[in-house]
């Protein structure tokens, strides 16, 4: 059958839904079917999914032209997703082509949900199409005979390939890919990316650096240009003191019209417990949401998950209030409108999260702002200027993550055994380790033989044996066991299921959380008020309540910090403050009470000036700094120049930081100029005084722990009898002292400073704040008190030491006195 034929069957069926395809859609079936790699980039809700799916149909038919009689059984493709969630969407596209089509193509799922008589019955018969995880498909690898059950693959495509690039999934799927490319005789790769800055690098990672799959491969753009509406909901009195405390309740009323208006709203929050303190208060205000709301978050268990996704495509429900659990891919058709509550903190989230409403071709999206305090507003003003520049950030590839490549090898040990010189080659052409040495590799071979230097005496680290012909293989039982169930890179803090004490599970919360409850106490968890009765193994045991509480669990990952994009964005609509007021946004005016507050003790600064203020209170002596560059920056930088400072004048300081700015508060004062003339902002010497003002090996120390896990070194448990984090904890830290003091050039211990420093403290974005900071004019404001700038920071520090009753009330007697 010729491709024009197979188009025609396509054209056809499209025609027949009442669609037209996109010229984006026919390049990808052409390319595909011409044997051509490539990465498609289209934004969510634009048909992607049938511009994969399609040509991997079109190719069996073409390549089995008695199809509609004869059915040769076997895996042909398989589609990789980040979420768990897509699997069941993905799938009825599949399903709606291979069966209007006439095929009797079998479509089938393995991810973590799937049940164990489901995987077996998989084993005896692959399905024809595959949805899976990077972490079922390395579980695949891992089986005997994988090479036979992936010969006649003739297509991956990994989805949201964005979503991937930046994190060690993204590595797992690299090596995966390294494997197939040997594996299958006929293999096209694909991968779907939303939009990032780096796109063609995306596609090299995805492919591999100088490979003939590169070579061979295309980018393909979808030039839909969609509108997208950003609205933003401003507060009728402004504040002139923000602060990060009561997460914009006091706009409660200001959503409800919104919702009303709309079949289906989708609120989106930054962290789970403002996730569970939203749906908590509207429930409380407007008793009439009760059974047309819901809540969706990752902690809640996945029965509920599915039903409110269900319930939302079924459009049972007017509101949901999530978290990131629904940013990506999920089709909901009746979505109409999206709510954002706080700064996203980086333009694509945002740009994701707004296309979740209208999510059709050529339908408009619109997303409502609501700011959780004043500055925000400067935030949802850069995000107008984002969607309407199209600007986007850049994902940024992992190099050399050993953990990974050992957990990758520990896997081809435990299925066939592996020839270290047939594998070699084929990692060398994976973007992460195309400069990996052939020290290294020895080093990596020895470490899975005998453990490494330092510990070959100890049998446990002892899992590979080397066999007579040197092929390196997995050989005792329980070694293999404990592996499999530990193949993936995602490493959470350790986490408890919550159950009620008769039975019935709720969900799961971070270890460190439940350990601060004492019995009795109540907290408030997807959308109910338990009382905590006691911890049984790794479940927590409760019982409703009808006390009204103010506690709600906290995530550890609920802090993001700015992207490096996001920072530049901010900055330039700071910039426009000064402008005159027809140059100006809505929002920026609707902040002029509080920029008019702020001129009165300090300045509103320019692109060519940088603001440091400093004023004293009984708290002790504040200097202030406002680079804009994000939480992440801020940690890295203050530490560095509190260091810095001491080496000038001996001196203790306590650090706060926000996405704005740092305060360094000491018992006396700093002369701000002396310093300044001794080169405070330079970058020379950064990394070194960085590794003296950190205490970077804490923080390697905590790194690490994540490296033993996925490295295989420690183990965390078998399922339902998890190792608590802080044994975990403890076994990763003896392990991380051992090579400290007896082997520091082990590559494991020198790879979580290097993760410490490149990807936690982000030390190239770091070092080129210092260099533009070092370009600026440096104003210094001696203050008289708090400015509206500086008051989120000090009042952030004040959060650790006060109970949100009192921070509330300390807050109000503040603003009280500084509004005078």
């Amino acid at each position: 059958m010729t491709n024009k034929v197979l188009f025609e069957l396509a054209e056809n069926w499209f025609h027949q839904q009442g669609w037209q395809p996109f010229p984006f859609q026919k390049e990808t079936w052409k390319a595909f079917l011409e044997g051509k790699h490539g990465l498609l980039n289209a934004p969510t809700g634009s048909g992607k999914t049938y511009a994969l799916w399609f040509p991997i149909v079109l190719n069996y038919i073409k390549n089995n032209p008695d199809y509609r009689s004869k059915h040769k059984k076997g895996l042909k493709a398989v589609w990789i997703t980040p979420l768990r969630a897509l699997s069941q969407e993905i799938k009825q596209s599949a399903e709606r082509i291979t069966q209007d089509l006439g095929t009797q193509m079998t479509v089938g799922i393995r991810t973590g949900d799937t049940s164990t008589k489901e995987r077996a019955k998989q084993r005896s018969t692959m399905p024809d199409l595959l949805i899976t995880t990077p972490e079922s498909l390395h579980l695949l690898l891992s089986s005997k005979g994988y090479a036979k059950l992936f010969k006649d693959c003739t297509a991956i495509v990994v989805d949201e390939w964005h979503e991937l690039l930046g994190s060690k999934r993204g590595v797992q799927m690299e090596l995966g890919l390294s494997r197939l490319k040997k594996v299958c005789t006929d293999l096209r790769i694909w991968g779907i990316s939303a939009t990032i800055g780096n796109l063609e690098q995306a596609r090299e990672v995805l492919l591999g650096p100088a490979t003939p799959q590169l070579e061979n491969s295309l980018l393909v753009k979808a030039n839909l240009n969609k509108k997208i509406t950003v609205k933003s909901i401003i507060p009728q009195t402004m504040e002139k003191f923000p602060w990060r405390g009561h997460l914009g309740l006091h706009l409660l009323e200001d959503v409800v019209p919104i919702i009303n208006n709309s079949r289906t709203t989708l609120l989106f929050t930054n962290t789970r417990s403002q996730c569970e303190i939203w749906f908590q208060k509207i429930l409380e205000k407007h008793p009439e949401y009760a059974g047309e709301m819901a809540m969706h978050h990752g902690s809640i268990n996945k029965e509920t998950r599915l039903w409110v996704e269900q319930a939302i495509r079924n459009e049972s429900l007017k509101a949901v209030v999530c978290t990131s659990s629904l940013d990506l891919g999920v089709d909901f058709a009746p979505v109409e409108t999206v709510v954002q509550i706080g700064g996203p903190k980086g333009v694509a989230r945002f740009l994701q999260r707004a296309g979740r409403s209208g999510h059709r071709p050529g339908k408009e999206s619109v997303i409502y702002f609501l700011p959780t305090h004043a500055m925000e507003l400067i935030e949802a003003s850069a995000m107008q200027k984002a969607v309407l520049h199209h600007a986007v950030e850049d994902r940024i590839p992992y190099l050399n993550s050993f953990d990974v490549l050992l957990q990758y090898l520990t896997t081809l040990a435990v299925s066939d055994g592996f020839y270290p010189e047939e594998i070699f080659p084929e990692i060398k052409q994976t973007f992460c380790f195309q400069a990996l040495s052939e020290d290294q590799w020895q080093w990596l071979l020895n470490f899975l033989v005998m453990g490494s230097q330092s510990l070959k005496s100890y049998d446990e680290y002892k899992k590979v044996d080397v066999e007579e012909d040197g092929k390196f293989k997995v050989n005792n039982r329980a070694v293999a066991m404990r592996h499999r169930f530990q193949i993936g890179t995602i490493v959470g803090d350790a986490t408890i299921s919550v159950r009620y004490q008769k039975g019935g599970y709720i969900g799961s919360i971070e270890e460190y959380f439940i350990s601060k409850l004492s019995p009795g106490d109540v907290f408030t968890f997807a959308g109910r008020n338990l009382e905590f009765i006691r911890i049984k193994g790794m479940s927590a045991h409760v019982r409703n309540s009808s006390k009204r509480t103010s506690k709600v669990p906290s995530w550890m990952g609920g802090r993001l910090s700015f992207s490096a994009k996001m920072s530049e964005l901010l900055r330039q609509e700071l910039y426009t403050a000064e402008l005159p007021k027809a140059k100006q946004s809505v929002e920026i005016k609707s902040l002029a009470p509080m920029f008019a507050k702020q001129r009165e003790e300090s300045i509103v600064p320019q692109p060519h000036q940088f603001l440091i203020e400093t004023f004293k209170t009984s708290d002790g002596y504040h200097h202030i700094f406002y680079p804009f560059e994000g939480r992440a920056i801020h940690e890295g930088m203050s530490s560095l120049l509190a260091y810095r400072i001491s080496l000038l004048t001996p001196i203790t300081c306590s650090l706060a930081f926000n996405d704005y700015g740092f305060e360094l508060l000491s018992d006396k004062p700093i002369d701000i100029q002396a310093i300044l003339d001794n080169n405070l902002f330079t970058s020379d010497y950064m990394l070194s005084d960085l590794q003296k003002s950190l205490n970077s090996n804490e923080m390697a120390r905590r790194k690490f722990r994540d490296i033993a896990v996925i490295s295989g070194m420690v183990f965390t448990g078998y399922p339902e009898k998890g190792v608590k984090m802080k044994h975990l904890q403890s076994s990763s830290e003896l392990l991380f002292d051992v090579f400290k003091d007896f082997e520091d050039d082990n590559l494991l211990y020198q790879q979580a400073f290097t993760e410490t420093f490149e990807h936690q403290l982000e030390e190239g974005r770091l070092r080129l704040a210092l260099e533009r900071i070092d370009q600026q004019e440096i104003v210094w404001k001696q203050c008289s008190r708090a400015t509206p700038f500086s008051f989120p920071i000090i009042t952030d520090r004040l959060r650790e030491k006060l109970s949100n009753e009192k921070l509330a009330d300390r807050i109000k007697r503040m603003t009280a006195i500084l509004n005078k």
